[in-house]
């Protein structure tokens, strides 16, 4: 599995804010209130957050030999592929809160302070879980033996010399 990179962040992170701007013009433009996301939106991507590195810990703690239980490959797996979504999701949110909050600021009038606090609440939420899914990645990162294959090699180690016949 590749790490999430800068790159696919960014993008997830743009098109999140090209959504929440268009999203809060088509609305006004239909003459109906701009979008304010709920007040419990930031709570649970902060719970999210949580979660994530919480269930990375063990993966990470069997994985370092600070832990008596075998590491489940599976497991490590699906964890680190959480993690990997959790980063892409709170770059989407945080983009689209970014989008909200361009849109709003663009406007001629004051908006209200609570649906600016919940839009800036929002953002800074997903940046949270963006970290959060990156640090579980890599605490899910399991470090290489060094029998392990490298990537264009025959299997045979750096070092060695030619093979026994």
């Amino acid at each position: 599995m590749k790490r999430t990179g800068a790159t696919i962040l960014i993008v997830a992170a743009l098109a999140g804010l090209v959504v929440g701007f268009l999203v809060d013009a088509m609305l006004t433009a239909a003459a109906r209130p701009t979008f304010v996301p709920a007040a419990s939106l930031p709570t649970i991507l902060v719970l999210l957050a949580a979660v994530v590195v919480g269930v990375a810990v063990p993966i990470f703690r069997a994985s370092r030999g600070r832990s008596a239980r075998r590491i489940d490959p599976f497991r490590a797996l699906r964890v680190a592929m959480l993690a990997k979504a959790s980063s892409l999701v709170g770059a989407a949110a945080t983009g689209f809160a970014l989008g909200l909050l361009a849109f709003v600021l663009t406007r001629p009038f004051t908006p209200s302070l609570g649906s600016l606090g919940s839009v800036i609440a929002t953002a800074v939420c997903g940046a949270v879980l963006v970290v959060a899914g990156l640090v579980a990645e890599q605490l899910c990162t399991i470090r290489k033996d060094d029998d392990d294959e490298h990537p264009g090699s025959s299997g045979a180690h750096p070092d060695a010399g030619p093979p026994i016949r």
